[in-house]
């Protein structure tokens, strides 16, 4: 009987062993988790920001499209009805096309039509390249939270397959994570 005992202590103790292995996994996978969650929640933050940013650009070229049309009508209206003599008429029409080409492009302050549509391409380029940043995360995050299911389960079923399922689909996980974090923004 006592050889019984023993081999029923053996046994249990290999069990609680055991399952402070499935524990600790947990808490790695739990702690990659929140990790994850943490970039997801940064790198979708970061894509509203650039879409925003964008669309911020977006208007000002608007803004600065409606001011060299008009600066161009006005132009028109002078070249047609104005006196091509009158000095007057002369320097307005000159005002008109330094306007009108401020307007289309001033390296200077980076505020002409042409250096914001390419400012607001980079910000628009920025907003996909986090959006894929934080897709990678989320299926990371997925992937993790499943494992942690299975690990779970483990302890409760006893079947050992379900630890290395979780294992594995926690370093598929991590590949993921990986991917996110050296993706590229710029």
């Amino acid at each position: 009987m006592t050889e019984t005992t023993e081999n029923l202590e053996h046994a249990e103790h290999a069990h609680a062993s055991g399952n402070k292995k499935i524990a600790l996994l947990i808490a790695i996978l739990a702690l990659v988790l929140a990790i994850t969650e943490t970039l997801s929640k940064s790198y979708q933050t970061e894509v509203i920001l650039k879409h925003q940013e964008a669309a911020n650009l977006w208007s000002f070229f608007q803004a600065k499209s409606v001011r060299g049309n008009a600066a161009q009508l006005a132009k028109q209206q002078l070249t047609l009805l104005g006196n091509p003599k009158d000095e007057r008429v002369s320097a307005a029409i000159s005002k008109l096309d330094d306007a009108i080409a401020h307007y289309d492009s001033d390296e200077k302050t980076g505020e002409g039509k042409k250096e914001l549509a390419h400012k607001a391409r980079e910000a628009e380029h920025e907003a996909h390249a986090y959006m894929e940043k934080y897709e990678k995360m989320e299926m990371a995050a997925g992937m993790l939270q499943v494992a942690i299911v299975l690990a779970s389960a483990t302890i409760i079923s006893g079947v050992a397959v379900l630890a290395y399922l979780s294992m594995g689909i926690g370093v598929v996980a991590l590949a993921f994570v990986g991917a996110g974090l050296l993706g590229s923004v710029s």
